[in-house]
């Protein structure tokens, strides 16, 4: 990897996103954080990250808000992962139309998670 891919983690809950900080920055990304909705959308309009992770209940703008900006404002081929414990067909399906381009229910695997950010990021 001659330059290091960065992620945007949107997350509220601390330990889970410290869990996550660590082990993408073990896999060598460079690694940005938010805790809420309106954090993670001024780093995207400011740094705009390579790959985003988002949970879908954030304070201020939840996930699907979030992806709704990514899609309409000059970033529509960032790819979004979902990571949250919110797992009705109904939320699953809306996430992809407003257009996530995956989905992962809490509790997951590390090493799942790993495999497919590397997977998204060969792709840009």
């Amino acid at each position: 990897m001659s330059r290091k891919h960065t992620i945007l983690i949107a997350e509220d809950e601390p330990m889970m996103l410290k869990v996550l900080e660590f082990k993408l920055r073990k896999d060598g990304y460079e690694v940005m954080t938010a805790s809420n909705g309106k954090e993670a959308i001024e780093k995207i309009r400011n740094t705009p990250p390579d790959l985003l992770i988002t949970d879908l209940t954030l304070p201020f703008f939840n996930g699907l808000e979030i992806i709704d900006y990514v899609r309409k404002n000059g970033t529509p081929r960032l790819p979004v992962i979902i990571l949250t414990d919110v797992d009705t067909e109904s939320v699953i399906l809306e996430a992809f139309k407003t257009g996530a381009n995956d989905f992962i229910t809490k509790p997951f695997s590390p090493n799942e998670l790993s495999v497919r950010v590397k997977r998204y990021l060969q792709e840009t």
